[in-house]
């Protein structure tokens, strides 16, 4: 697949995951918000990308799960785009692992806007080993190794085993750079996700400075894959071991990193580096029982220095002001292959030996040591596929993400420029506000109830307030006068076709041919075809508190039963959502209370029986975020267009009301916030019916008048007894003709 974009790759010059670090990488001072900041939230700030390092990050607590679920589904598209395949399946797991087998993408299960952008750089990485990868060859590595490479092995004391990890490790890291260079060349939007990968996992502080010291620099294979491994680091030194400047040109010289164009061409490479790597490294000595002589620590290559010898060790402050300098190219690879800056040795005081300008070696401290071993460990793991870390989640966590996932729930900004909590003493005034996040359910699943993730409206069946003899009853109530109506509704099926005849024009009728002869020369007629329009019904119910006991059994009765109407007839299809508020840890302390809009009943995708099985766990609780969860839904909502009538549905009990940390929504704010987005429902052609569902408590002139500039002069009042006519109302309005 790659040979077919060879001709396209090669618009790319040089292959570098380097060039454009301080343009695209989180930390750089260049860059003020992650990569992925252009479409994800406002308050994104500046993060550190060096998880590596360290450093102590403040942990959020709780797990919001809904904005791991968006994260999650965003990578999944990500992966999509990038390997043009819709069929890649990205999976999330509770450990803490990330890799592909060729067939699926898997990664770990916590994500973060902290760990966001290198996690889809991660993604992308494994997606495109799936499209461009042979895992076939991969599988047979062992019978495509040369046999004479074994033999070599041997004589410098490795065993198959370990010359098969070797060449494994080897070709791991070619065909990363292979794969790394198709997305770069073809997919170049990405570029920063890539760089934010390859901060976390090849550029900390500690792995920069440990290039600069004389630490592996031995004649060994940790030594080797230790400087391999950091090619594309700025401190990269290729002089500190036999033939590692031939490695790099190797992979990276002329620009051969783009002239690989498949997994075998990756391993002719990684089989001609692991011979460079043989051919200098000492012969195993063996005693007189022919068992190898351990000789580490009889001499080193990795402790020599200039001066006086003593140790010059750096902070990692002190460290990083000498790098603060101009960069040049040193140590080798300007070849025209990649092209990476390093500091300049004449500037930073320091020659490239690993000395400092006094001529004492550079060495890392006792905790910096520790620090690299680890990072050296991390580096290998996700060369290997091996337990690329990303953070990990509990099980419950995972499956409640997995459920918010399957229920297509994601957060809509809403409520912009109203109810400001931040006050102004120079204006006199509180500001306008940044608006909310409303939590949008796009699809009502069972599992949602079962695990009470919205307990304001969701119960299941083992909650207090289940009932089900009274549940019963209104869904028995609700199908049988939907019912009823839906017999009557079956009228928009039928089409009659009428004829005009003794016109001007059209098609000759043949009765009248015989006219012409007496001067009539109306003889042609045309046939019309009279029947309904499609229809779309979007019923939005106030599932606040206040909506309980009388108004709540009534309301779902006819709702129920428009909803078994529509089912019995072509051309018309509802939609049912449920307004109300969630507390995203309960009432504990610290959380957090968001508008709620839950889609429980879609006829265009759901079966009848979803709303038999599912409604009676429906509940009214908390508070009235009204024209907010309007505004959440107003790209889904159907307009009305030349073949298809589309409603809007509101049922309500009282005026707009709801508060959190980041806005108050009450009064006249709220009553012109909700009149804006009806009357933007009403530009879409959608035509608006609206009822306030009365009691004794609410009827207030002051109510009445609010309710009638929010929803118009057509909005109705009507008691409780009344409610059940509502459906009856829709049955009349559906058969209304234009």
């Amino acid at each position: 697949m790659i040979k077919g974009k060879n001709k396209e790759m090669t618009k790319i010059k040089h292959f570098n995951p380097m060039a454009l670090r301080e343009k695209y990488t989180i930390g750089s001072p260049k860059r003020t918000n992650p990569f992925s900041s252009f479409w994800a939230d406002n308050d994104w700030d500046t993060r550190r990308t060096d998880i590596l390092d360290d450093v102590d990050v403040p942990k959020k607590k709780g797990v919001d799960h809904i904005k791991l679920a968006s994260y999650r589904r965003a990578i999944s598209n990500f992966v999509t785009i990038v390997t043009n395949q819709s069929d890649i399946p990205v999976r999330f797991q509770s450990n803490d692992n990330s890799y592909t087998d060729g067939k699926v993408v898997t990664i770990g299960s916590k994500i973060d806007e902290k760990n966001f952008d290198p996690v889809v750089g991660l993604a992308l990485h494994e997606g495109s080993h799936i499209k461009l990868s042979n895992f076939d060859f991969l599988r047979n590595l062992d019978s495509n190794i040369p046999q004479e490479i074994y033999l070599d092995g041997e004589k410098v004391g490795f065993g198959r085993y370990d010359v098969m990890g070797h060449i494994k490790s080897l070709l791991n890291y070619v065909e990363d750079r292979r794969i790394d260079y198709y997305v770069f060349s073809n997919s170049p939007g990405y570029k920063g996700y890539y760089h934010s990968m390859y901060d976390k996992y090849f550029h900390s502080n500690v792995i920069d400075k440990a290039l600069l010291t004389d630490s592996h620099t031995s004649l060994d294979w940790d030594s080797y894959i230790m400087r391999i491994l950091n090619l594309t680091n700025k401190n990269r030194r290729l002089d500190v071991l036999p033939n590692l400047d031939k490695i790099y040109n190797l992979i990276f010289g002329g620009g051969r990193v783009k002239k690989l164009t498949s997994t075998e061409d990756a391993f002719n490479v990684a089989v001609e580096i692991y011979r460079l790597i043989l051919d200098v490294l000492p012969p195993v000595e063996l005693d007189e029982n022919g068992n190898p002589i351990d000789t580490s620590g009889m001499e080193s290559s990795g402790n020599s220095g200039g001066g006086d010898g003593s140790p010059s060790e750096l902070t990692d402050e002190e460290f990083q002001d000498m790098l603060n300098g101009n960069p040049e190219n040193v140590g080798g690879g300007s070849d025209g292959g990649a092209s990476i800056e390093i500091p300049s040795s004449s500037e930073m005081g320091y020659e490239p030996s690993g000395t400092d300008s006094k001529g004492n070696t550079i060495q890392l401290t006792p905790k910096q040591q520790k620090q690299l071993m680890n990072h050296i460990e991390k580096q290998k793991d996700f060369n290997n596929g091996d337990a690329q870390k990303v953070g990990k989640l509990t099980k419950k966590d995972s499956a409640i993400v997995k459920t918010m996932e399957e229920a297509g729930v994601e957060n809509v900004k809403a409520g912009e420029g109203i109810g400001g909590k931040e006050y102004s003493y120079e204006r006199g005034e509180y500001l306008p506000g940044k608006g909310t996040d409303v939590i949008y359910v796009k699809k009502l699943t069972q599992t949602m109830i079962d695990e009470n993730l919205f307990p304001s409206v969701l119960r299941g069946r083992n909650s207090y307030y289940y009932n089900s003899d009274r549940d019963n009853e209104i869904m028995s109530q609700g199908i049988s006068l939907g019912t009823k109506l839906g017999r009557k509704l079956q009228v928009r099926g039928e089409s009659r076709d009428l004829k005009w005849n003794r016109l001007d024009s059209g098609k000759i009728d043949k009765r009248l041919i015989a006219e012409l002869g007496f001067g009539n020369e109306r003889v042609f007629s045309t046939t019309f075809v009279d029947k309904y329009s499609d229809a779309f019904l979007h019923i939005s119910v106030d599932a606040s508190g206040s909506m309980g006991g009388d108004k709540w059994t009534k309301t779902m009765i006819s709702t129920i039963a428009i909803c078994k109407a529509v089912d019995m007839i072509q051309g018309v299809d509802v939609m049912v959502s449920f307004r109300s508020t969630h507390e995203s840890n309960g009432r504990s302390r610290g959380s957090i209370s968001r508008p709620l809009i839950l889609v429980a009943y879609d006829s265009r995708v759901d079966k009848f029986s979803k709303v038999k099985k599912m409604f009676p766990n429906i509940y009214p609780g908390g508070t009235t975020p009204e024209g907010l969860c309007f505004e959440a839904i107003m790209k889904d909502v159907i307009p009305t267009s030349n073949n298809r009538d589309s409603y809007f549905l509101n049922i309500s009990d009282g005026m707009p009301m709801f508060s959190n940390s980041e806005l108050n929504y009450y009064s006249g704010d709220a009553v012109e916030h909700t009149r804006t987005q009806v009357d933007n429902f009403r530009k879409m052609g959608i035509k608006v019916l609206s009822y306030f569902v009365s009691d004794s408590s609410y009827g207030r002139d002051e109510n009445v008048r609010d309710f009638k500039r929010m929803y118009g002069k057509d909005a109705e009042m009507i008691d409780l007894s009344s409610v059940v006519q509502i459906s009856k109302t829709m049955n009349d309005k559906f058969l209304e003709k234009n």
